[in-house]
């Protein structure tokens, strides 16, 4: 049975969000305050984490930030904040989704399902090692680490997976559309603009300028490529 933490100080919502996800088959376990939330967080007991940004102890966007020092879990962040700084500041954590309040129970489920898929179709990839080496950039998909000019960066999974896409296909371009069908799937009810968020983030990653990237071009009113 796939496990989900939930780190939620509101009763009513947490509630809610467990009783749906135990309709479909998930453990689930709650926790109100965000230090012990993280605690479990690290625990490797879980396939999946949704997590508040208010918390009392520590805020969400601080528990997304520990949890990606040390694990590539999924991070799902609930939250009733939706303005677009928000968004962006969560993923830039390291979320792999963001979803508003209020929500669909059963479109929470979804993301879940989808998510724990991904992650775990990653993780079988990574069987068979492969070294993509591009430009002072390796990836190394047995163990699953990024260099850059001999120095190891931490990536969330979507930034992982979305690295290898393209420098796994160098100087090949690819619409945000294709990246965003290809990355997160036809079943992701996000917003596409997530594709330009993960490329910031992971220039900020891996080029010596993110201003002026080397390794991820933009190629405008048409999409991305990667130079090798």
């Amino acid at each position: 049975m796939k496990k989900v933490l939930i780190i939620e100080d509101d009763n009513n919502i947490a509630e809610l969000e467990r009783d749906y996800l135990k309709l479909n088959g998930f453990g689930t376990d709650i926790e109100e305050d965000g230090e012990d939330g993280l605690r479990k967080a690290l625990s490797g007991a879980y396939d999946v984490v949704i997590v508040d940004l208010m918390l009392p102890g520590r805020d969400g966007y601080q528990i997304i930030k520990a949890i990606r020092k040390r694990a590539e879990i999924p991070v799902i962040v609930v939250s009733a904040r939706s303005e677009d700084i928000d968004k962006i500041r969560g993923l830039d954590c390291g979320a792999d989704d963001y979803l508003t309040k209020p929500f669909s129970p059963s479109e929470l489920v979804a993301r879940v399902k989808s998510h724990i898929g991904r992650y775990e179709r990653l993780k079988g990839k990574q069987v068979s090692r492969e070294i993509v080496s591009r430009r002072g950039l390796e990836i190394d998909t047995a163990s699953h680490k990024v260099l850059v000019r001999g120095s190891e960066v931490a990536l969330t999974a979507k930034e992982y997976e979305l690295l290898f896409f393209l420098a796994s296909n160098p100087n090949i371009v690819f619409s945000k559309q294709h990246i965003f069908d290809t990355i997160w799937g036809s079943d992701y009810y996000g917003d596409i603009a997530t594709v330009a968020v993960h490329i910031q983030k992971i220039r900020k990653k891996i080029e010596r300028d993110p201003s002026n990237p080397e390794l991820i071009e933009t190629l405008w009113g048409t999409g991305y490529r990667f130079n090798a």
